[in-house]
C-alpha cells in the first residue's frame, strides 16, 4: 500500500510540475521567447546538463537548431538531415530515443563534449513531426522511462506553444505585409511619369519581400517579347542580358497563364533561360507574377532572393496584390502621357488656329492700302511711248499689284473661321472631359478647379470640338493668370429669355478665376484685334479665337474683371 502511495504521490508530483513549467512556456507568444523558455524547463525538469529545440527547416530540408541551453556556440550551427543522429532518427520515425550510454549507439552525433547519455522525443504538430526536443546528461543511464514519458507529455505542451507561436507570427507577418503593402501602393501611386513609376516599384517591392533583387518586364506591342524596363538591385550583366521570348521563357509562362511561379533556385533550373546570368548575380530563388490590367498580361514582377527561399502562400498573395497596384499605377502613367500628348496636340492646334487668325488679320490689314495703292494707281493713267523702258515697267508694277491682290485674298478665304457643324452637345460632360484633360497641369500650378453645373442643363447645338477648343482656351488662360495658384470655379446654368426673344432659353456657362484680373483697356480689345497684345507670355491670341468660335455659335461672350480680384469669362448659348 505504502509502494502504491509513494507511486500516486510522485505522479502527482510530477503532473503538479509539467503544469507549472506549461505554465511558464505558455506565458508567451514570442517564437523565439517561446523556444528559449522549452528548451530551459525541459533541461530544469529533467535535471539535464544540456539540452535544444531542433526544428525543420521546410526551405533547406534540414534540421537546425533553434534555442539550446549550454551548448557551445559552434553546436548551434550544426545541421542534421533528417535520419542522421539521434535527433534525425526520432525526426523521421516520429518515435522517442532514450540513450543510456552514447559512445554505444552509432547514430549519435557529438554536439557537446561529455555527453553520456541523451534522451530525445518528437515535437508534433498538426499530426507532423515538425521537430525533436533533446535533452542531454554528462552521467551514464541519466534518464529513467518516468523521465521519458514526463518529456513526453512536455512536449506535446511545446508543440502547441509552437503552433501558437507560429500562428502569432503569421498573423504579425500578414499585418506588416498589409501595412507596407499600403504604405507602397500610396508610393506607387503617388508618381505620374511612367519611367519613374517603374523604378519606384521595383525598389518598394525589393524593400517589401526582403529580395536580393527585383525586376519588371512588359511585353512590347508585338505581345511577343518581354523587355526588361526597370530593376532594383540588378548587376550589369542582368541589365544587359537579352530580352525573352514569350512563347520560349520561365517568364512568359508567367505571362501567358497569368499565375504566379517560383523556382527553388535559378542556378540550376533548366526552364530558366538565364542561368550564367544568375550566377554572376548570385540569384538563387525566384518569385515572378504577372502584371494584369483588365484581365490581360501587360508583364510580369519578379523578385529573387541570395539564398534557397521557400515563398510563402501569403508572400505570393502579397506580391500578387502589389503587382495588381503595380499594373494600375502603370496604366495611370501611360494614360498620364497620352493625357499629356493630347494636350500638348491641342495646345498645337490653337497655335494653328491663331496662326489663321493672324494671318487673317495681316491679310485685310494689307488689302486696305494695296486697294487704295490699285485704284490711284490705275487713275494715274501712265501711258508712255513705243520702246520707252518705263512702259515695260508700268505693266510689271500692275502685275505684281494684282499678283498682291490675289495672294491677299486667298489667305483671307482660307483663314476664314470653319462654319459649326452642329449638334447636340452637353456643356457638362465637355467641361468634365476638359476637367480630365488638365487636371494635372492644374495641380501642378497649384490650382483648384470647382465645378458647379447644373445637373438637368438642356443640350445646345453647337460644334463640339470647336466649343471644347474655346473652354481648353479659357481655363489654360485662367491657369495662366494664377502662376501662384487659386480657385477655378466653371458654372453652368439655364436662362428663360422674354419670349419675344429669338432664342428663349439660354445656356450660361462662367469661367471665374482668382487670378490678377484684366485692365479696362484690355477687356475693350480682347476678343478682337490680335496684332495689339500687351501679354508678357504667349500668343495673345486665345481669346480672339474664343470670341470668333462663339460668334459663329449665334452666341455672345463679355469679361467681368477688376484688376487684383480675378477675372470671369461668361459665355452665352442658345440651345
Amino acid at each position: 500500500m505504502s509502494e502504491e502511495l509513494s507511486k500516486l504521490t510522485a505522479r502527482y508530483e510530477r503532473l503538479q510540475l509539467l503544469y507549472q513549467v506549461s505554465n511558464v512556456i505558455h506565458s508567451t507568444v514570442e517564437a523565439q521567447e517561446a523556444l528559449q523558455l522549452i528548451v530551459s524547463e525541459a533541461v530544469r525538469l529533467m535535471n539535464a546538463s544540456s539540452g535544444s529545440v531542433v526544428l525543420l527547416n521546410p526551405t533547406s530540408g534540414l534540421l537546425e537548431i533553434s534555442a539550446s541551453q549550454n551548448l557551445p556556440s559552434a553546436a548551434t550551427k550544426l545541421k542534421l538531415r533528417v535520419g542522421e543522429g539521434v535527433t534525425g532518427w526520432v525526426a523521421r520515425h516520429g518515435k522517442p530515443v532514450r540513450v543510456g550510454d552514447v559512445t554505444q549507439d552509432p547514430r549519435y552525433v557529438a554536439a557537446r563534449r561529455g555527453v553520456k547519455s541523451e534522451l530525445a522525443v518528437p515535437l508534433e504538430v498538426n499530426g507532423e513531426t515538425r521537430g525533436v526536443l533533446n535533452v542531454d546528461s554528462d552521467r551514464v543511464d541519466a534518464f529513467s522511462t518516468d523521465d521519458q514519458d514526463l518529456l513526453e507529455q512536455l512536449a506535446v505542451q511545446a508543440a502547441r506553444v509552437i503552433h501558437k507561436t507560429w500562428l502569432y507570427e503569421q498573423l504579425r507577418l500578414k499585418v506588416h505585409l498589409f501595412e507596407s503593402l499600403a504604405n507602397v501602393s500610396r508610393t506607387i501611386n503617388s508618381t505620374l511619369s511612367l519611367d519613374e513609376a517603374l523604378r519606384v516599384i521595383t525598389r518598394e517591392t525589393c524593400v517589401l519581400m526582403h529580395a536580393r533583387m527585383c525586376s519588371l518586364m512588359m511585353l512590347d506591342d508585338s505581345r511577343e517579347w518581354l523587355d526588361l524596363r526597370a530593376s532594383y538591385g540588378a548587376g550589369e550583366s542582368y541589365i544587359k542580358k537579352p530580352r525573352l521570348n514569350v512563347e520560349e521563357s520561365l517568364l512568359g509562362v508567367v505571362a501567358r497563364r497569368k499565375k504566379p511561379m517560383q523556382v527553388a533556385n535559378v542556378q540550376a533550373s533548366s526552364r530558366y533561360q538565364n542561368v550564367e546570368v544568375a550566377r554572376q548575380e548570385g540569384l538563387v530563388s525566384l518569385l515572378s507574377v504577372p502584371l494584369l490590367f483588365a484581365g490581360q498580361p501587360i508583364g510580369t514582377l519578379n523578385v529573387y532572393t541570395g539564398r534557397p527561399y521557400n515563398f510563402s502562400n501569403e508572400e505570393i498573395r502579397i506580391l500578387s496584390a502589389l503587382a495588381e497596384l503595380s499594373a494600375i499605377a502603370i496604366e495611370k502613367a501611360r494614360l498620364y502621357e497620352r493625357i499629356v500628348d493630347v494636350e500638348e496636340q491641342l495646345r498645337q492646334n490653337e497655335k494653328l488656329s491663331a496662326l489663321g487668325l493672324l494671318a487673317a488679320e495681316v491679310a485685310h490689314e494689307i488689302r486696305n492700302p494695296l486697294t487704295v495703292m490699285k485704284l490711284l494707281y490705275h487713275s494715274l493713267d501712265l501711258k508712255f511711248p513705243p520702246g520707252d523702258p518705263r512702259a515695260k515697267d508700268a505693266r510689271i508694277i500692275d502685275a505684281k499689284i494684282e499678283h498682291m491682290n490675289k495672294i491677299v485674298e486667298q489667305v483671307l478665304d482660307f483663314a476664314r473661321t470653319t462654319e459649326p457643324k452642329l449638334a447636340p452637345v452637353n456643356l457638362n460632360e465637355l467641361v468634365d472631359e476638359l476637367g480630365l484633360l488638365v487636371r494635372h497641369k492644374l495641380a501642378n500650378q497649384n490650382v483648384r478647379l470647382v465645378r458647379d453645373l447644373q445637373s438637368d442643363l438642356p443640350f445646345v447645338m453647337g460644334d463640339a470640338p470647336q466649343l471644347e477648343q474655346a473652354f481648353l482656351n479659357l481655363i489654360l488662360n485662367a491657369a495662366e493668370a494664377m502662376p501662384d495658384g487659386g480657385t477655378l470655379i466653371v458654372k453652368s446654368r439655364e436662362i428663360r429669355e422674354p419670349s419675344s426673344s429669338p432664342y428663349p432659353t439660354h445656356i450660361v456657362v462662367e469661367f471665374k478665376d482668382t487670378g490678377k484680373g484684366i485692365s479696362a483697356e484690355i477687356q475693350k480689345r480682347a476678343f478682337t484685334a490680335v496684332l495689339s497684345t500687351t501679354k508678357a507670355k504667349g500668343t495673345g491670341l486665345g481669346l480672339a479665337i474664343v470670341g470668333r468660335i462663339i460668334e459663329t455659335h449665334r452666341g455672345t461672350i463679355r469679361i467681368k474683371s477688376k484688376t487684383g480680384r480675378g477675372t470671369s469669362m461668361i459665355i452665352k448659348l442658345p440651345t
